[in-house]
């Protein structure tokens, strides 16, 4: 019980205390990423499907495309995944697209060990890109983190976390292949132009 209080407290409070984790570098050597990508199938297609809708919302939003700031958070009550971008580090973010977490196992709660089916819950942020998932595509989270080392069980705490697709799961956030197209476009654009870090927050429900 003090555990779900404690998570209820973070969204409440501090649900965008992400600003100044979040670093743009600017044009770096992850310039040539989405090159890299675009040599695998499913990314290449990916960004033929998706491109240039995404481009024409973050027109619409008054964005610049890409992404120069991106912060993603799920709640897992709510099988929701929430992508949000600003153009500078001094502005508020924007909601730019809402996706359906499209399947769930285990019971809310932070993932404390390998097998246990559940879904973790805290701050990470993406550490991989993975163009030949065996579902769809993937992006990896940095699970388990430093809290997680600390709680979780200190031999087998799990691990291969991530976002993807095909809607099935035994511990990760899987949204639809056409979504998981769109994030990994969104995602990827942005490490090419210096987006390094890609904060993604875990909570067990949201209060707004």
């Amino acid at each position: 019980m003090m555990k779900n209080i404690f998570w209820i407290i973070l969204v409440f409070s501090g649900g965008f205390q992400v600003q100044a984790q979040t670093s743009y570098a600017g044009n770096s050597a992850t310039a040539s990423f989405v090159t890299y990508q675009m040599g695998f199938q499913r990314p290449r297609e990916s960004f033929a499907r998706k491109e240039a809708n995404l481009k024409a919302l973050f027109e619409a939003k008054n964005l610049k495309w890409p992404a120069r700031y991106m912060y993603i958070r799920s709640f897992k009550y709510d099988s929701q995944l929430e992508v949000w971008v600003k153009n500078t580090v001094t502005e508020p973010y924007k909601l730019l697209k809402i996706y359906k977490v499209c399947a769930l196992v285990g019971t809310l709660g932070p993932k404390r060990f390998e097998g246990d089916y559940q879904v973790p819950e805290g701050f990470y942020h993406i550490n991989e890109f993975n163009p030949n998932s065996a579902y769809y595509l993937s992006l990896g989270i940095n699970y388990p983190n430093a809290s997680d080392r600390v709680l979780s069980d200190p031999v087998k705490p799990g691990g291969d976390i991530y976002i993807h697709g095909g809607c099935a799961t035994v511990g990760c956030i899987p949204i639809k292949d056409d979504q998981i197209d769109e994030l990994y476009v969104l995602t990827a654009s942005s490490k090419s132009v210096g987006l390094d870090f890609i904060p993604v927050h875990i909570f067990l429900l949201s209060m707004m």
